[in-house]
């Protein structure tokens, strides 16, 4: 077991970087991040920034020597700066489980190779393949980037011949997969946490709602048959074993019309619609990423109360204004978290709320009242609103 003091490295530095930062520290750990950005929202809180690139040598090397244990905060980080870390120290998750997950056609490839369903699809290479392809998977299906895909990105509806070609034409003609879109219930997530010797434990399963492709409301526990929620939950865990994955990992699955469950993707970290852990769980899953990092037995599970939480983008600042806390601060039931990012854009994930109350209706109907309250009468952004320059860590930073 790796022990406080003791110093932990991280690959990525957005919001879920930032939060396994506060467990971290919390715990009494120490934290190395490595992200080019400077104003990195994990490197803001860390105890040393590494400001460099991913595949740099000389950084890769100092983070390697300087920590007890490395880790990731998303899958799209280099599978070789993983492997090139494994000379200096343990890396959780490890770098085949990561490279599996960074490519639509290997994961669902691997996936279904194991027994577990996913939607029917095909790969597409090279404009050659397309006219086989939607024959065999027909109308309606989505072209889907095999890389680097996410939010909704990198994915196009298709209905026709025409359409899938135009469509391959506007994502670059890079590879690809062609999946049958199939009919939907709805849509759920469970997270995992697995340690290194095997021990594992699940969170609840969380319903999940989303607008153009972007997350937009989880609510817990989802509202399923316990039948189909413990289907789903043995669907994650086998998914983490069979990986031997090491580490925070979700599943994300589709409820189709007959309540069969079929895999959507998997997510090798900590994940959007396992917030909501932060506020009504015994252990966050940013402890259980520092937890089994660590070597430590994965902490329970239990949830302590149903919860809602809604994701707050960058379209809630309208002309750049400030919306209006108070409408979640003045509720007692609600808890805020904002990721300290410095430039609001449409889209993108500035921060979250959290709603507590004895029932889930009952917390999906304020924080939908919360949400709209946002941004009633926002005023101008203050001049003390906002740095108006670069916030620079007090404690310490490296650079390469």
């Amino acid at each position: 077991m790796i022990l406080p003091p003791a110093t932990l490295g991280l690959l990525g530095g957005g919001q879920l970087g930032r939060m396994f930062v506060i467990a971290a520290r919390t715990m009494g750990y120490k934290v190395m991040v490595l992200d080019p950005d400077e104003l990195s929202p994990a490197g803001m809180l860390a105890d040393f920034h590494l400001r460099a690139p991913y595949r740099d040598p000389a950084a890769l090397e100092q983070m390697g020597r300087d920590c007890a244990a490395i880790t990731t905060e998303f899958e799209n980080v280099p599978a070789d700066s993983l492997e090139f870390l494994t000379q200096f120290c343990p890396v959780r998750p490890g770098a085949a489980a990561v490279e599996i997950a960074q490519d639509r056609r290997r994961e669902k490839t691997f996936l279904q190779s194991h027994g577990l369903a996913t939607a029917p699809f095909i790969t597409v290479e090279r404009h050659g393949d397309l006219a086989a392809a939607f024959q065999r998977i027909g109308a309606p299906a989505l072209l889907k980037t095999a890389c680097l895909g996410y939010d909704g990105k990198g994915q196009i509806r298709v209905g026709s011949l025409a359409e899938l070609e135009k469509a391959f034409e506007k994502l670059g003609a890079v590879p690809c997969v062609l999946e049958a879109l199939l009919p939907l219930k709805t849509e759920i997530s469970v997270v995992v946490a697995r340690g290194e010797d095997g021990r594992i434990a699940a969170y609840p399963a969380a319903e999940n709602q989303h607008v153009n492709g972007i997350l937009d409301i989880s609510i817990v526990p989802a509202r399923i048959s316990p039948a189909l929620a413990s289907q789903a939950t043995e669907s994650a865990m086998t998914v983490a074993a069979t990986l031997d994955f090491c580490g925070v990992l979700a599943v994300e699955f589709f409820v189709l019309e007959d309540d069969r469950l079929v895999i959507n993707e998997i997510a090798p970290r900590p994940h959007n619609s396992g917030h909501y852990t932060l506020d009504a769980c015994l252990h966050s899953q940013f402890e259980q990423q520092v937890r089994t990092l660590a070597g430590l037995p994965p902490g329970a599970t239990d949830l302590l109360s149903p919860a809602v939480m809604v994701n707050l983008l960058g379209d809630l600042w309208p002309e750049g204004n400030e919306p209006n806390w108070d409408a979640v601060l003045g509720e007692p039931r609600a808890k805020l978290h904002l990721y300290g990012k410095t430039e609001a854009r449409p889209g993108r994930k500035m921060g979250h709320f959290t709603v507590l109350d004895s029932t889930v209706e009952k917390a999906l109907r304020t924080a939908l009242d919360m949400r709209a309250a946002l941004t009633r009468n926002v005023a101008p952004e203050s001049s003390s609103s906002r740095c108006s320059k670069p916030f620079k860590n007090p404690i310490q930073e490296a650079s390469s």
